[in-house]
């Protein structure tokens, strides 16, 4: 088993160590599935959290207020107040045009990098010298 081990920016694998391989996939792109989530519909923090954990994409709402901030200043979302029913008035994320433009470019490249990968874990790479 190996290990990838990052020093200022310079990764490499050390074998037998701890493998934290999906959370580094997660954290890669944590931003674009929490777009994804908001270009469905309007959305909240807490219940972008939920649905994440639903789906086994394991995060906090320590980590998504900076990351919903981060959305907003780069203007792929916009956010509007709201009053609640239960408790106090809560903060709304809606995609802009600039977040769709991201996500479908991220669609498109991710895609490709996907199958890139799924090619090379199937089996022998064509084209490779012996």
């Amino acid at each position: 088993m190996t290990d990838s081990v990052c020093a200022s920016s310079v990764c490499r694998m050390v074998p037998g160590g701890t493998r934290h391989t999906l959370s580094e996939l997660r954290r890669g792109v944590v931003e674009h599935c929490v777009l994804a989530l908001i270009s469905e519909g309007e959305s909240y923090a807490f219940d972008i959290v939920r649905v994440l954990a639903a789906r086994d994409f394991v995060t906090s709402e320590g980590t998504m207020y900076p990351l919903l901030a981060r959305l907003r200043n780069d203007g792929l979302v916009t956010t509007m107040w709201r009053e609640s029913e239960a408790g106090p008035p809560r903060r709304y994320y809606r995609i802009t045009e600039d977040g769709r433009r991201t996500l479908d470019a991220f669609g498109s490249d991710w895609a490709r990098f996907r199958d890139a990968v799924d090619g090379l874990l199937a089996g022998p790479v064509e084209g490779r010298g012996a």
